[in-house]
């Protein structure tokens, strides 16, 4: 859920692991919060430095959304060795069958495998811990001008106690999941941080007779912005 502004690496998902005297492994840091691969180009590159003070393996993996199984990317290299301090350059090509008609949306995750740790000295614990980063990729199809702000495409309608989004751009929109009624204190919860091309979704909102929903956008590398507020249609 998007309620604060993503920092410049995207989100953390660290390994749960119990608290040890020596945790090791800062993670390998991407140089972008979201990849973006155009279809013009055909590709897009990252570059993703590894912070740790030892080499550490650097796993590059495409994971699909559940709404979208395609496979239109192949990331290389997948596995490589990344000295400390040093970065490496991690290619997203795309191949897809036939042109775009929107934009589509994958996830990408890189995590560091720490190599080569001291012995662990006697009557001492020690722990490895592999820190991923969970980002989104964006394909963005050729011809298709950039919308710096595309929730504004969003139609929002109420309807017996449902409130229903539709998205009829060819954009990704991303916003928080938590969503204001107004005029009152009315609240709705989208099911996901997203809005697919030529979705609609629909969440219960008993009772409420509100005209405006206040939602909060994230731009297209995840950063919050000021709340955005829409019509609503009856």
């Amino acid at each position: 859920m998007i309620t604060k502004p993503l920092s410049a690496v995207g989100l953390l998902a660290a390994l749960a692991l119990p608290v040890a005297p020596h945790a090791l492994g800062d993670g390998m840091i991407p140089d972008t919060s979201v990849v973006i691969v155009y279809e013009a180009e055909g590709e897009a590159s990252v570059s993703v430095t590894n912070s740790d003070n030892r080499l550490a393996l650097l796993h590059v993996t495409l994971e699909d959304i559940p709404e979208d199984r395609e496979q239109l990317v192949v990331v290389t290299p997948p596995l490589s060795r990344v000295d400390a301090s040093k970065s490496q350059l991690v290619r997203f090509i795309l191949q897809s069958p036939e042109p775009l008609k929107t934009q589509r949306l994958k996830r990408v995750i890189f995590e560091g495998m720490p190599q080569g740790q001291a012995a662990t000295e006697a009557g001492h614990a020690r722990v490895g811990v592999t820190v991923r980063q969970n980002l989104p990729l964006i394909i963005h199809p050729k011809g298709l001008a950039r919308n710096a702000k595309p929730w504004t495409g969003l139609n929002w309608a109420l309807r017996d106690g449902t409130l229903h989004v539709s998205n009829p751009s060819p954009y990704v929109v991303r916003l928080a999941q938590d969503l204001r009624l107004l005029p009152g204190d009315g609240k709705a919860m989208l099911p996901r941080t997203y809005v697919l091309p030529g979705e609609t979704l629909s969440v219960p909102a008993p009772g409420s007779s509100a005209h405006t929903v206040r939602l909060q956008p994230a731009t297209v590398y995840g950063f919050a912005v000021a709340a955005y507020e829409a019509a609503i249609t009856p």
